[in-house]
């Protein structure tokens, strides 16, 4: 059995409960928030984070029956921010599909977004717990700090790794890391667990977010579900591309500069822009950073017994790493 086929069997029982969860709440509301949030949320996706907090809980004894509501928080933040970012960056297509503010026009992307933040903190709230409020919260104004930075260094050809890094630690580290706190939270697990799943999450999310910036020069685009090169188009430097730039020589890092400050990109440009980041080893380097982070993640589990679910957290680990889309 391949990694994936094993990760689906273990939490098949979860994932109906998620998807069952992520209608269920929003049926109250009006139904152009559900057909919005609906169109973003089943045109694909993994469900890593909503999983990720289940299991966590599960991991540190958690025997209640409201982990998957609350888990349904982390894939309406995501939501969000998805539906945001495609606004912010003018996307057109999200998971092969055309993106939702195509279809319905900026201002209700907006506003369901922001309804998606809101009905978020409303679950946490039921929880009664002001740690899991804060986290969330705390989380959801990191989100967004990571958008707003990452749009200032657009097209910044003086963004660093050390900046780099920190775009993505608010950007897509730490959902991922809150997701797996608030599972230790919910089961009210010791702080030394809390921590240490904390630690899984911080550095399971910075090696997400790096495979995606390989797969942007590396994917199949069939597969992928967007035009590869989307990073570069829109302006932003991934690690690839900054480390790439460190190493050139004079005559490389002005081809790229002068790719990097063009409105219009084409294939053409990508293209020379791939070779020169593969030549000066952006690529192998930026994958031999996400195996080592994907290394810590699971090293951060050694303090919990064998079970299944600390088997599942280590499997998701290694398929974050070997995904190809």
């Amino acid at each position: 059995m391949d990694l994936k086929q094993r990760i689906v069997e273990a939490i098949a029982d979860d994932a109906a409960a998620i998807e069952k969860a992520l209608t269920e709440n929003l049926k109250p509301f009006l139904p152009l928030v559900s057909q919005v949030t609906e169109y973003i949320m089943f045109s694909g996706g993994k469900r890593i984070r909503p999983v990720l907090m289940i299991v966590s809980a599960r991991l540190c004894g958690y025997q209640g029956d409201y982990d998957k509501t609350l888990s349904v928080v982390f894939e309406y933040l995501h939501a969000a921010t998805l539906l945001h970012d495609d606004l912010v960056d003018g996307a057109e297509v999200r998971r092969g599909n055309p993106a939702a503010h195509l279809i319905w026009g900026n201002s209700v992307i907006v506003l369901v977004g922001d309804f998606l933040l809101a009905r978020s903190l409303s679950i946490a709230a039921k929880t009664g717990q002001v740690p899991i409020i804060e986290a969330i919260s705390r989380t959801t104004a990191q989100m967004s700090e990571g958008e707003i930075h990452q749009l200032l260094h657009k097209r910044d050809l003086t963004l660093d790794e050390e900046q780099y890094m920190e775009v993505i630690r608010r950007k897509t580290a730490c959902l991922i890391e809150t997701a797996c706190r608030v599972g230790a939270l919910l089961a009210r697990a010791p702080e030394a667990r809390v921590h240490a799943l904390s630690r899984y999450g911080h550095n399971l999310g910075y090696a997400f977010q790096l495979v995606d910036d390989l797969l942007d020069y590396t994917a199949d685009e069939a597969l992928l579900g967007k035009a590869i090169g989307t990073d570069l188009r829109e302006g932003k430097l991934t690690l690839p591309l900054i480390f790439a730039l460190a190493q050139a020589s004079t005559k490389d890092r002005e081809k790229m500069e002068s790719i990097i400050r063009k409105e219009e990109i084409d294939e053409t440009d990508f293209e020379m822009t791939l070779e020169i980041v593969a030549k000066y080893g952006g690529i192998a380097y930026a994958k031999n950073r996400a195996e080592k982070l994907i290394k810590q993640a699971k090293d951060c589990l050694a303090p919990f017994e064998p079970s299944t679910s600390r088997a599942v957290l280590e499997d998701i680990a290694d398929y974050v790493l070997s995904r190809k889309m």
